[in-house]
């Protein structure tokens, strides 16, 4: 049965594989819009040229259109990155840790902000994709490499731009989306808002559990068939179900938005996040999981107010936030006295306070100036409440530390002629004691109106401070670290041509170098613990490739492609740690050199056919890049197919979708011995009630 319903749904729908999406939409069915569904639909507009914007002057940008965001609803931003960006998302198994790296660098070189205030946690440096919803994303942007400069420091990778919007809404209204999927796996998504001229008022609700019990093909265990005489006829490798590997997420979004009129805005934006994630069970594991308890849990809260005061030819806009952060990891086993035995009980608290003021100021269309200072002040709290010494006092495993983090940013930005602007970007930071000054400069220049065919130059310095547990982890941290230092260069070419209704393409091509020195690493030491040490220079180079087509069929036809392409050699080029040190000239581990995504959308009338495919080539577990035993992870291709029909009555919106996710059933790890879900689907309905002016 498993197999014959996926197939049954492929034949027919296989004529329309290479579907496409159409990015203004609404998708009542997925949660993007709460307003009927409309039988014709727009694509996307490309200008044959027109004034290029100042903020963007030679800036390499990738704008994740919103129907991605609600392609389908229970994704997370680790899944929409995964097959909408040339980036590299680093998954521990379903609903588990998901980190995203830029360009072969590390999941902490890159940057996350959230209405502008960054939410990476400072204990790691890294974030955690799978715990954001998209439902709860309206806005998302990728800055990559030397662009990140204009948005943040410490993104030597690049940085991931989040944010929530106005609903739009004219009266009372409402959107509730009920998902269920396999694995015993339950979403439901649920918005109310109200709005007027001046307000703008929203709470959004977002929960999912699953038993996550999906069964996979174990390769790292073999099971022998004996004849009569105990001889080994043949061998296969069992079938498994993931084990202790069940959730149950709940978001809650709050939002407030109030126009004064004369250019003033003022917005409240709060995030709660409870979550409870058991940790499943290694492919090489052979405990029995009713005899242990490996749990995580969460809760966060994140709240962003802001006041945006907008005149003609200049702008001030002030921010403040604040984050709590309360996590417990809890590992307990039973010994086999039948007494189940706490083993770990590491908590940790975190309280950001987040600050903000930017201006920017316009003259004659020919100058742009702009000014920043932000400020995020961490205090964290870290410690294992399950170790204690021998005169039962807890021990110190972990750390109290507090550290200031200064951002202030200058930039001037010059359009002399319509063909060229330039831009230049000086910005200053402070982590604790430590100063780093982060210059930029940016260059583009219009080749030709006709295509709006335009090249784009930019050279950077960066650097990235180490994280908390980098200098203050017990045992193990390194106050003496030195912050990594990179040096990025990079050229590209971008289009857009079409006739708006007709067709539209654009696209981009970009190559990158660049060099990183100092790279934390750590190293296990003569001690028996882990310690962080700089030990690597690394070169980081590659080309980044994207193209975007949109084509009205017909009147009630309309087809989008878009895909991505990503080559990205990451190379360790410091000197030999040891005479046996194999790293040297080396692929990083965990990083593909290959990368390429492809999505497609085909709607007609109110059906909706969407494909999507990505591919991540071999990942190298070692550093040596040896492929023997388990030093090496084959490439995966991954296939995931939805059709969705909308429906418009009088009193309602409706709309039914499924979803087949993993489509031809890829056996494939993310990471080494994690295993991942096979084929799996997943139905979802969507009721938009109608009362009032949008009755009418």
């Amino acid at each position: 049965m498993k197999r014959r319903i996926p197939i049954s749904i492929l034949a027919l729908l296989l004529p329309a594989v290479l579907s496409a999406q159409s990015p203004e939409r609404p998708n009542a069915g997925t949660g993007s819009d709460t307003r009927s569904v409309q039988r014709t639909i727009a694509i996307r507009e490309v200008p044959v040229w027109g004034r290029r914007p100042m903020q963007e002057i030679g800036v390499q940008k990738t704008q994740l259109d919103s129907t991605v965001l609600r392609q389908n609803i229970a994704l997370s931003m680790a899944d929409i990155l995964t097959f909408n960006s040339p980036l590299f998302v680093k998954q521990y198994g379903r609903a588990t840790l998901s980190t995203v790296s830029f360009r072969g660098t590390g999941p902490s070189h890159t940057q996350v902000t959230w209405n502008g205030m960054r939410i990476n946690n400072p204990m790691l440096g890294m974030t955690d994709f799978s715990m954001i919803p998209s439902y709860f994303i309206d806005d998302a942007a990728l800055l990559h490499g030397t662009s990140s400069v204009n948005e943040t420091g410490g993104a030597l990778g690049g940085v991931v731009k989040l944010a929530t919007g106005p609903a739009h809404a004219d009266g009372f209204g409402m959107q509730y989306v009920q998902g269920i999927g396999m694995f015993r796996t339950f979403d439901e998504f649920l918005r109310l808002m109200w709005g007027n001229s001046r307000w703008q008022i929203s709470t959004r609700a977002v929960y999912q559990s699953s038993r996550n019990d999906y069964k996979y093909r174990n390769h790292d265990k073999k099971e022998n068939i004996y004849d009569d005489q105990m001889q080994i006829i043949r061998s296969y490798y069992p079938v498994e179900r993931n084990r202790n590997g069940a959730f149950d997420d709940v978001h809650l979004l709050q939002e407030v938005y109030y126009n004064a009129g004369r250019g003033d805005r003022l917005g409240m934006n709060v995030w709660y996040i409870n979550s409870r994630r058991e940790l499943p069970l290694l492919t090489t594991d052979y405990a029995d999981e009713r005899r242990f308890e490996n749990l995580q849990r969460e809760h966060t809260l994140r709240g962003v107010v802001s006041w945006d005061h907008l005149r003609h030819d200049w702008k001030l806009s002030l921010k403040g936030g604040y984050v709590h952060t309360w996590t417990a990891y809890d590992y307990r086993r039973d010994p086999g006295n039948g007494i189940m035995t706490p083993m770990t009980r590491s908590r940790s608290r975190l309280n950001t306070l987040y600050g903000q003021a930017e201006g920017s100021c316009s003259i004659d269309e020919r100058w742009l100036f702009t000014a920043n200072l932000s400020v995020h002040q961490h205090f964290v709290r870290s410690a294992d409440k399950n170790i204690t010494t021998q005169e039962g006092n807890e021990a110190t495993v972990g750390y109290d530390q507090a550290r200031i983090e200064i951002d202030g940013t200058l930039s001037a930005r010059w359009r002399p002629t319509e063909r060229l602007g330039l831009s230049l970007v000086l910005r200053e930071q402070l982590y604790g004691t430590r100063w780093a000054t982060v210059p930029a400069f940016f260059a583009d220049w219009l080749l030709s109106k006709r295509g709006n065919l335009v090249a784009k130059a930019s050279v950077s310095r960066n650097f990235r401070f180490p994280t908390l547990n980098d200098l203050y982890f017990l045992p193990g941290g390194n106050p003496d670290l030195k912050n990594e230092r990179g040096v990025a260069y990079e050229a590209g070419l971008s289009f857009s041509t079409g006739r708006r209704e007709r067709c539209t393409l654009a696209g981009s091509l970009t190559w990158y170098d660049q060099h990183i020195d100092d790279w934390i690493l750590w190293l296990p030491t003569t001690k028996g613990f882990f310690s962080p040490v700089n030990i690597k220079k690394v070169h980081a180079y590659g080309i980044e490739a994207r193209a975007d087509l949109d084509v009205a069929l017909s009147e009630a036809w309309r087809l989008g492609l878009n895909g991505t392409f990503s080559w990205s050699p990451s190379i360790n080029v410091g000197e030999p740690m040891s005479p046996a040190d194999r790293s040297v000239g080396k692929q990083l581990p965990y990083e593909p050199e290959f990368s390429a995504t492809v999505n497609g959308r085909l709607d007609w009338r109110s059906w909706s056919l969407h494909y999507q495919w990505c591919y991540y080539s071999e990942r190298y577990t070692m550093s040596s890049n040896d492929t023997t035993l388990s030093g090496q992870l084959p490439p995966y291709l991954m296939n995931n197919l939805s059709l969705e029909k909308r429906f418009t009555l009088p009193w309602a919106g409706l709309s039914l979708k499924g979803a087949i996710n993993n489509l031809f059933d890829e056996e494939y790890l993310s990471v080494l011995s994690r295993p991942m879900p096979g084929i799996h689907v997943e139905f979802f309905i969507g009721i938009t009630p109608k009362w009032g002016k949008n009755r009418d």
